[in-house]
């Protein structure tokens, strides 16, 4: 990987670093979430607006659902392309 510079201080400060493989996003990002999910199994997250409670081990996996067949909009709505 190759060198980034990161600004602190309210952009007064700059530091070369070197970059890393982001996690933020993607399967390792996903590796993290479950993690974490094991770590605080028994902390209590609220739900449904503050209004109810449960524990965190007990919150569903998330899912990607396929967008084969689906259409999106181009040229100003004008016009549409079947994703594969």
């Amino acid at each position: 990987m190759g060198k980034i510079t990161k600004v602190g201080g309210r952009g007064t400060s700059k530091r070369q670093v070197d970059s890393e493989e982001a996690n933020w996003s993607g399967e390792k990002f996903k590796e993290y979430q479950k993690k974490v999910k094991e770590k605080a199994g028994d902390e209590y997250v609220s739900s449904g607006r503050g209004t109810g409670k449960r524990k965190l081990k007990d919150t569903p996996e998330t899912t990607k659902t396929s967008t084969k067949g689906h259409y999106v909009s181009m040229g100003r709505g004008t016009g549409r392309r079947k994703l594969d």
